[in-house]
């Protein structure tokens, strides 16, 4: 998105005469302020903080130097608003997965906005401000000074001679008058020279520091990774609720119903009838158990009282094969990561049982490097085909809804080991 405004004003006949040469000016001045400011102030921090590592107080200095890019990235998209009316929003930026400073601190550090922020600050303190500074100078301030030779002539030199920017002197007053109408003719060029600077720069600080515009296919695709996680975020909020209304409703309803039943057969005198409530008893028996089967399937109670370890480790005592299970988690992980995992884990040892052929099974991993890692190996014949309809292709791509990665390798006579890669970060951590 460009600097519509400026642009358009130094395209305008009328513009020496607007406000917007004095809008680039400020801009221009202010930037070379805070460039100032920003070099002495990363100058001191660096400084500091290297002198007390050796204490271990200057590494949090240091970690908090890396973040210096995110109130100037703030404070140049107010000033972007001296020569362009529109605001230039900020760049999208995750939330972090819990309150507190430590889980901000980890999220911020791992945005590409705060490293590109950070190079802003730097070229910004390093570069850019001395540049801005010389620009002003040059196009405002010599100008200027030449425009007053006269004035200076009168005033210091005695009416007999001024120097011109400290180079040469002038010594009769049409000399000083030439000089000066120099001065105002430098100083008409010098206030496009102004605009057409702060145009560039503003150009350049929208790259770093705003947000893309809305055809950009950066843009785009943040867009769409954020809906994503909001239909992801729905669907599972949408399991929970139809397992609680399962769970509350139609399971409590059967269970009275097999009790009346079963109350009756017993009042029943031997006959017809109380063969008929037997088998209406047995019926309304299998029902609920079948019913309870399937809310366990749409979201286990276990997985979300207790979270990911325990369900796996109740999904393995479920599982017609043997199962080891080493699954090290010191914390709760967010809902669609946890129901995503255990679905993985489920649906493997039910092919495990159904397929392999295996006399053993193990499921391990753990979180580390900001990953959720996952392991289901058993010792079956092998030979397992994901495209051979074995439901790994819907596993796959409801990691993939999360940027995980799930890869199998099962070659003829086994082993077979299905791996799961789901980036994540903790939501909570267990006492």
């Amino acid at each position: 998105m460009r600097s519509r405004d400026l642009w358009q004003a130094l395209s305008a006949r009328r513009y020496l005469l607007s406000a917007w040469p004095w809008r680039a000016t400020a801009y221009l001045v202010t930037g070379a302020v805070a460039g100032a400011a920003t070099l002495v102030g990363l100058a001191v921090a660096l400084v500091v903080g290297g002198a007390l590592t050796v204490v271990l107080v200057g590494l949090p200095l240091l970690l908090l130097t890396a973040l210096a890019g995110i109130p100037l990235a703030r404070l140049e998209r107010r000033r972007l608003r001296l020569i362009d009316r529109a605001c230039a929003p900020a760049r999208p930026v995750r939330q972090p997965p819990a309150t507190g400073p430590w889980p901000w601190l980890v999220t911020r550090l791992r945005e590409r906005a705060t490293w590109r922020e950070l190079g802003h600050a730097l070229l910004f303190a390093l570069l850019l401000w001395p540049l801005e500074a010389l620009v002003v100078a040059f196009a405002l301030a010599a100008p200027l000074h030449l425009a007053a030779t006269p004035l200076v002539m009168a005033a210091f030199g005695g009416g007999e001679e001024a120097k011109v920017l400290k180079q040469w002197t002038v010594t009769t007053w049409p000399a000083a008058s030439g000089v000066a109408v120099l001065g105002l003719l430098l100083l008409a060029l010098g206030g496009y020279a102004l605009g057409l600077a702060a145009g560039v720069r503003a150009e350049l600080a929208r790259v770093l520091v705003a947000a893309p515009g809305e055809g950009d296919p950066e843009a785009r695709v943040v867009e769409l990774t954020r809906s994503r996680a909001r239909l992801v975020d729905a669907f599972e909020a949408e399991r929970r609720r139809i397992e609680r209304d399962l769970h509350d409703g139609a399971q409590q309803r059967l269970v009275a119903l097999t009790m009346a039943l079963g109350l009756a057969r017993l009042d029943a005198p031997p006959g017809p009838l109380a063969d008929q409530l037997a088998k209406a008893h047995g019926e309304a028996g299998r029902a609920l158990e079948e019913l309870r089967e399937l809310i366990h399937g749409i979201h286990p109670k276990v997985l979300a009282d207790y979270g990911l370890p325990a369900a796996v480790a109740d999904a393995a005592d479920r599982s017609a094969v043997p199962v080891d299970v080493a699954l090290e988690l010191p914390g709760r992980l967010p809902r669609a990561v946890e129901a995503a995992a255990y679905f993985v884990v489920c649906e493997a040892l039910a092919n495990v049982g159904r397929h392999s052929g295996a006399d053993r099974a193990e499921v391990t991993g753990g979180h580390r490097d900001g990953r959720l890692l996952l392991r289901i190996r058993d010792d079956g014949r092998g030979g397992a085909d994901v495209a051979a309809g074995s439901g790994l292709t819907g596993l796959a791509d409801r990691v993939s809804v999360l940027d995980g990665r799930l890869s199998l390798s099962s070659p003829p006579g086994g082993p077979t080991l299905l791996s799961v890669e789901i980036p994540c970060e903790w939501t909570e951590r267990f006492a």
